[in-house]
């Protein structure tokens, strides 16, 4: 097993070298506040969710990431206020975020222009209790690294009940730290480009394309194409893949107007880690009025 850490750890180091990855998210629709502080507040309520993913499980070391997050609009729908707790964890490392972030919001004859921000820390942690270099001297596995880092984002959404159109860099400073003689960099820049289109076949169905476009220095463009099948806004039933390399399956339960639940499942190819390998995706939410400015009624959260 600790042959098996220390190769994902290896490749975790391999990649953080060039900037680490953002955390991967297959219900990126059912919750875009983790890729766009402008989506606080975009719907005139108080939306509150968590999510868990597990990446490649049954393999020692696979990446797992929990988050929770919420936000509500304010000052009678105009602005919008969150809060995303997040920790990703891949071999002996492991992130911790807190970020706050902040919309503004522009009605735009029954459409929605929103701008956003989000500031806070992330902390890089990692221990090399469960590893066994080759060189235990080496000063990049003497006992547990532990840094702290300011994080700054921003993002648009142009935002309607037909469509979806969002810009973000939800972490926009660059961060590296000195270990022993070399320079890591911690991470880069990711943007991101995220697209959905509802096609109303009738009063009760709709059909919804959507694509994920993630790009990072150094690595290739990732795409994500996602066709969901909505049936009375509560019931919504989806395939996607990702560069062609793994293919899923997604499902997501709205009950009372209020709770939603969703899970994915991801099958990876032969390109990639083999299909051995499944990621399981896990999403609870809820819709609330809070304040009487708030809709009565829960939207999608399209």
């Amino acid at each position: 097993m600790r042959k098996l850490i220390f190769c994902v750890a290896i490749l975790f180091c391999a990649f953080a070298s060039k900037g680490q990855v953002d955390p991967l998210y297959a219900q990126y629709l059912n919750n875009p506040l983790l890729i766009n502080p402008a989506y606080s507040g975009i719907h005139n309520n108080f939306n509150a969710a968590a999510s868990f993913r597990k990446q490649w499980a049954g393999f020692d070391g696979s990446p797992s990431t929990f988050n929770v997050n919420a936000y509500s609009s304010f000052n009678n729908n105009k602005m919008g206020l969150g809060l995303i707790v997040l920790k990703d964890e891949v071999g002996a490392n492991s992130n911790t975020e807190v970020q706050a972030t902040y919309a503004y919001k522009l009605d735009l004859n029954g459409k929605s222009l929103s701008f956003g921000l989000q500031a806070g820390m992330v902390n890089f942690k990692s221990s090399s209790g469960d590893l066994n270099p080759y060189d235990p001297s080496d000063p990049a596995f003497a006992g547990t690294l532990n840094f702290t880092k300011p994080s700054f984002g921003a993002g648009a959404i142009l935002h309607s009940d037909k469509y979806f159109f969002g810009l973000s860099v939800p972490r926009m400073l660059k961060s590296s730290v000195s270990i022993g003689d070399i320079e890591t960099e911690l991470y880069s820049q990711h943007y991101y480009i995220a697209g959905a289109y509802n096609i109303f076949l009738n009063e009760h169905l709709r059909l919804k394309p959507s694509v994920l476009l993630k790009g990072v220095k150094g690595a290739k463009l990732s795409t994500d194409l996602n066709f969901a099948l909505n049936i009375d806004e509560r019931y919504t039933a989806g395939v996607f893949t990702r560069n062609f390399n793994t293919y899923g399956l997604l499902a997501q339960l709205k009950l009372n107007d209020t709770y939603r639940f969703g899970y994915a499942l991801e099958v990876p190819s032969n390109n990639s880690v083999g299909t051995k390998f499944t990621s399981h995706e896990f999403m609870i939410g809820m819709n609330l009025s809070v304040f009487n400015f708030h809709d009565k009624v829960s939207v999608s959260t399209f």
